[in-house]
């Protein structure tokens, strides 16, 4: 089996990620992954864990765990979704994709076994995304990772991540209103589901919470007797410094200060920043040897593309995978602290299944031009869609079928002290990316 055959296999099974089904646990089924992985040894065990859900952020903040593990010298696996250029960024061991060549061979040896769960189809079919994660979990014992960094994909409790049994700390990021649809209709809904992470006995970080998330957060923490450490109270951290090319910090944690860097800017990104540090600390608790000096530069050296990244000047073009109100009501906010312009043109294209009409009035604040756009996933909302809801901003919007030409456009219309933002989707940006030729690793992007 070659690469693109075990890509068009994995390809080949039920995608939840492009049409999510209800949040249930018929559909999301976890004795399935049991099935799956009890013959291959419960490879899920026996690495130490870093557990992370929530709405907004959970990547960013994966991303910073991992590298400063890596940096202090750590062999660690990073879990993630989804991924911007190829499918092989969900599954990376220090920073580096896993090779197409081991990919297809690990694909191949768990074929058989794949298939013989769907044929006799228990609890289920296996999903695209549940055997991707057996991949990272088989991938990362293979190759003798010390810390595997595990970022949920949807909701929590039923997430195929969350078959692990004992996470050294759980992480819970911001929570805002997002796969509604699936998830449910209400903030403390949508918490109780992200909350499944939590274990009996475990440790557990949450960033800075409204109060209806924050209350399920702190229950499901005292019926599972898990300590909670609160970032806002127990960590504390506030900006030294900022610009367009990162952001310096003083996070005051539980076992010391901290003078950190990121080349990750805005306010959400110092917020995941210092949720990192607090469970970089439970891990130091646990016996982990992080200094601050290996927190720093693991720091420094977090990449994580496509959040508010910088692809050009004059004009401006910023691309950012905002995709639910609270986060583009954030990157308004970004924009007009770290890039000052006379007007902004936003290109934006979306899935169908989020909060457009949120997103809309969030961004109407920045007085844009506007050409709504899409990309080529099978989630993506009709251009006329979002053009619709900035009409009833009475914002007009101009369409385009592409975001090689939404952006080809704005082009044409920005002249040198403009800004051009590309955002409402990280399809949409990382079609962006590839298009001005930017991408971190090779463009060999595969849908979904």
């Amino acid at each position: 089996m070659d690469y693109r055959a075990a890509v068009d296999f994995i390809l080949s099974l039920t995608d939840y990620e492009r049409t999510p089904p209800a949040y249930t646990a018929e559909n999301y089924d976890l004795r399935r992954m049991e099935e799956l992985l009890a013959p291959l040894g419960d490879v899920h065990k026996g690495i130490k864990a870093v557990h992370i859900a929530g709405t907004k952020g959970k990547g960013s903040t994966a991303a910073m765990v991992a590298s400063v593990l890596s940096t202090a010298g750590y062999r660690t696996g990073l879990y993630t979704s989804p991924h911007l250029h190829t499918i092989r960024e969900r599954l990376q061991i220090d920073n580096h994709p896993i090779p197409e060549s081991e990919f297809a061979r690990l694909v191949q040896a768990l074929q058989p076994q794949v298939e013989k769960v769907n044929r006799e189809a228990h609890y289920g079919l296996l999903t695209t995304y549940e055997v991707l994660t057996a991949l990272a979990f088989i991938y990362f014992v293979q190759e003798g990772v010390d810390y595997q960094v595990l970022e949920v994909g949807l909701g929590g409790r039923l997430d195929a991540t969350n078959i692990i049994e004992a996470p050294q700390v759980c992480i819970i990021t911001s929570i805002s209103l997002d796969h509604t649809d699936v998830l449910g209709h209400t903030l403390s809904a949508i918490a109780a589901e992200k909350a499944g992470i939590i274990k009996p006995g475990s440790t557990v970080v949450s960033a800075p919470q409204v109060p209806e998330a924050a209350r399920v957060i702190e229950e499901a923490c005292r019926r599972h007797e898990a300590t909670l450490i609160k970032v806002g109270n127990d960590i504390t951290w506030h900006r030294d410094l900022a610009d367009r090319h990162g952001q310096s910090l003083t996070v005051r944690g539980r076992r010391g200060h901290y003078r950190i860097s990121t080349p990750l800017i805005g306010d959400h990104q110092a917020e995941n920043a210092a949720t990192a540090v607090a469970a970089l600390e439970v891990l130091a608790g646990y016996g982990a040897s992080l200094s601050a000096k290996d927190i720093a530069q693991g720091l420094k050296g977090t990449r994580w593309p496509g959040r508010l990244q910088l692809l050009g000047q004059r004009p401006w073009l910023v691309v950012d995978g905002a995709h639910n109100a609270d986060s583009a009501r954030r990157l308004g906010i970004a924009l007009r602290e770290y890039f000052p312009h006379r007007r902004l043109i936003l290109v934006m294209g979306t899935s169908f299944d989020k909060d457009i009409p949120g997103m809309v009035r969030e961004l109407a604040q920045l007085d844009p031009l506007v050409i709504a756009t899409r990309s080529h996933h099978p989630r993506s909302a009709s251009p006329s869609v979002i053009q619709g809801e900035w009409a009833k901003q009475n914002v007009p919007a101009a369409i385009t079928q592409s975001v090689s030409e939404g952006l080809a456009r704005a082009k044409a219309l920005a002249q040198g002290d403009d800004l051009i933002c590309v955002t409402g989707s990280l399809f949409v940006v990382a079609e962006a990316i590839e298009y001005e030729g930017a991408a971190r690793w090779e463009s060999n992007r595969v849908p979904g």
